[in-house]
């Protein structure tokens, strides 16, 4: 869909492809002028045993998750270190540090373990050029597509806190890492499920 203020701008390109990152960098920059930040939120998720994925399952989660991550922040840190300042956010996933009996899903762990390495990798590699890179790790979160319903029935797949999170929830931890001076860390949006589990007393 075209773009329809002057501070939004749409592009329409087929993330996997190497030549789409350019694209992107390119007409924002024609647009804006700079980059300041880049959120990485684009993601496919298929849930399969994991000798049930074929070459097409991982040609898809791939190609989204990583190839997709890679060229355009490539293009992205690219930019920013001409100027010595930026911020890259990676959605990645809970899933890809507490695996679910339930639901299966290896490939998505895969590449999402992998987004969540390198943000540090990357945070370390460019800090001396004043960019941060940080990651939001999400659980259970009810989007606007799912019904008001349909987190009813996730008995024990639900966090300690007893309900799914939210957007906002995930919205308000992007907006946390871009006004603060954090790097390399990977802020979970979960409601408590990997929370350190002390014990006082006896054994």
């Amino acid at each position: 869909m075209p773009s329809q203020g002057p501070d939004l701008l749409t592009v329409a390109a087929d993330i996997t492809e190497p030549a789409s990152g350019t694209l992107i960098i390119d007409a924002a920059l024609e647009r804006f002028g700079r980059i300041d930040t880049l959120v990485n939120n684009v993601g496919a998720f298929i849930s399969k045993p994991f000798t049930d994925y074929t070459a097409e399952d991982y040609a898809l989660i791939v190609g989204v998750n990583l190839t997709g991550f890679f060229w355009l922040t490539q293009r992205a840190i690219a930019e920013m270190a001409t100027r010595y300042g930026g911020h890259v956010v990676n959605i990645t996933a809970t899933l890809a540090e507490s695996a679910e009996s339930g639901a299966p899903a290896a490939l998505t762990a895969l590449t999402r373990g992998g987004l969540a390495a390198v943000t540090r990798s990357l945070a370390v590699e460019y800090a001396s050029y004043g960019i941060r890179v940080n990651a939001v790790s999400p659980g259970v979160i009810q989007t606007p597509l799912d019904p008001p319903e349909s987190c009813d029935d996730l008995g024990d797949r639900l966090p300690p806190l007893g309900r799914a999170g939210q957007v906002s929830d995930v919205v308000d931890a992007v907006l946390y890492l871009e006004s603060s001076c954090v790097t390399g860390k990977i802020l979970p949006i979960d409601g408590g499920p990997n929370a350190p589990n002390r014990r006082t007393g006896g054994h």
